[in-house]
């Protein structure tokens, strides 16, 4: 019996290879599961040493970053990477990028400055190893379905860059967008920019379309260029600004990913 389950196991791996290149689902379906694994077992592993080291919810616990950053070495990814001097502002500052997939955990390990919290969706919470490492790094979660429930965790993100002297980064497209464009940006981070008086830095990674699809079953090697803006400053501004600062930061960042993903 044992010898069967042996040779059905050795026949699965010797036919892996040969159906991930005759398959392009068969070929997402195992990079996107891998990609998963990774993410649930390195959890698993550095959440008792964040415990360890710092004790409870803290923005210290983000060492799992050193980890991710590891994980574009498995799947064939390069990261070209600009302007990371722009992160050095003192004191707190509102981070906005753009939001296309799964990837983006990685894009974000990638050039993720210290002491910086992330805006993230309230069912991150219930995603096993996952869930709790990032609740153990301070990721502060929103509830995507609740106008109301949004405003007031936007509210107190102002209190807690006041209190905790941290950045806070946001996606201000509010879910994921994998069409090569931005999404219309919702107001609440650049409301919180104004009220605290803020910088707003931007940051954006080129259009993931040329290897990462699926729709089209497509998950390949490729390059992502991360290019980090100078701050847009909101000392003096009032809530009368937010729109036009709102858009003044959409149309920079629009023009933005259209010149690194090679667009007119």
């Amino acid at each position: 019996m044992e010898l069967g389950w042996l040779l059905w196991g050795a026949a699965v791996l010797l036919l892996l290879p040969v159906l991930m290149e005759l398959s392009p689902a068969v070929n997402f379906a195992l990079r996107i599961g891998f990609y998963y694994l990774l993410f649930f077992v390195c959890s698993a592993l550095t959440a008792p040493v964040c415990l360890l080291v710092n004790g409870g919810r803290t923005v210290k616990n983000m060492i799992i970053k050193t980890v991710v950053k590891t994980f574009k070495y498995f799947f064939g990814l390069r990261f070209e990477v600009k302007g990371l001097e722009n992160f050095e502002v003192e004191g707190p500052a509102i981070i906005v990028s753009n939001h296309q997939s799964i990837l983006d955990m990685m894009g974000l390990m990638e050039v993720l400055p210290d002491n910086c919290v992330q805006v993230g969706k309230k069912e991150l919470m219930y995603a096993g190893t996952v869930g709790l490492i990032i609740y153990l790094g301070g990721v502060i979660f929103i509830n995507r379905k609740s106008t109301s429930s949004a405003k007031m965790v936007m509210a107190e993100v102002a209190k807690t860059m006041a209190t905790d002297n941290v950045k806070v980064w946001v996606y201000p497209e509010g879910t994921r967008n994998c069409t090569g464009d931005l999404l219309p940006f919702k107001k609440g981070a650049f409301h919180v920019a104004v009220q605290a008086q803020v910088p707003v830095i931007p940051v954006v990674y080129s259009s993931f379309t040329t290897f990462y699809n699926p729709k089209k079953n497509l998950f390949t090697s490729g390059k992502i260029k991360v290019e980090v803006l100078p701050p847009i400053e909101t000392k003096g501004l009032t809530s009368d600004d937010v729109s036009e600062l709102t858009d003044r930061c959409y149309r920079t960042m629009r023009a933005t990913l259209f010149r690194l993903s090679g667009r007119p």
